[in-house]
């Protein structure tokens, strides 16, 4: 198995549906050590073939899409989320609860892509690289595809220097494990 999603690898909606429910459990697993929480808003989903597997179905499921250049073209979307072998492809999402205060922050926090890292061993920060797309002039969006090109090196933590977030989180033994069978694969 590659580390990219190829054409075989989906099936269409009617007969990802049959296994559905068994599929979800299991990338639910996949996806738990995946997931890391830094402060109160920030929580990174780390991706794998496996989980964008996972999300290319659900969309064809939900859109009932079944037209062959549509799937080829959420397979492009989802492998260049994936970046280079050595890359940590994840998507971050800005969780603010209050739904008054959530435009204004996004507004404030314009910048913060720039400021996200994940360090490794030897203290080497390893700067976010986020697709410009996905902020505008006036604010940051609430959901960030991001990649860290961190050359096969499993980080230790992941954190931002952004001034009104400052935070890092030491990861778990379950999460470098998990993110290094990642660079693995």
């Amino acid at each position: 198995m590659g580390r990219m999603i190829e054409r075989g690898d989906i099936v269409d909606y009617q007969t990802y549906d049959d296994g559905r429910d068994a599929t979800r459990e299991r990338i639910f697993e996949v996806k738990r050590p995946r997931r890391i929480h830094l402060g109160e808003h920030l929580t990174f989903l780390f991706e794998n073939r496996d989980t964008l597997t996972y999300q290319i179905q659900e969309i064809m499921r939900a859109e009932r899409i079944v037209r062959e250049s549509a799937i080829r073209d959420e397979i492009d979307v989802y492998n260049a989320m994936l970046g280079d072998p050595g890359d940590l492809a994840c998507a971050l999402l800005i969780e603010i609860e209050d739904a008054e205060r959530r435009p204004v922050l996004l507004r404030e926090w314009l910048g913060l892509e720039q400021a996200l890292y994940v360090r490794l061993d030897d203290d080497t920060l390893v700067r976010a690289v986020y697709d410009p797309a996905q902020v505008g002039d006036d604010r940051i969006s609430a959901v960030q595809y991001l990649r860290f090109p961190v050359a096969g090196r499993t980080p230790v933590a992941i954190g931002t220097d952004f001034a009104a977030l400052t935070d890092e989180a030491p990861l778990t033994d379950e999460q470098r494990a998990a993110l290094a069978a990642d660079l693995a694969a």
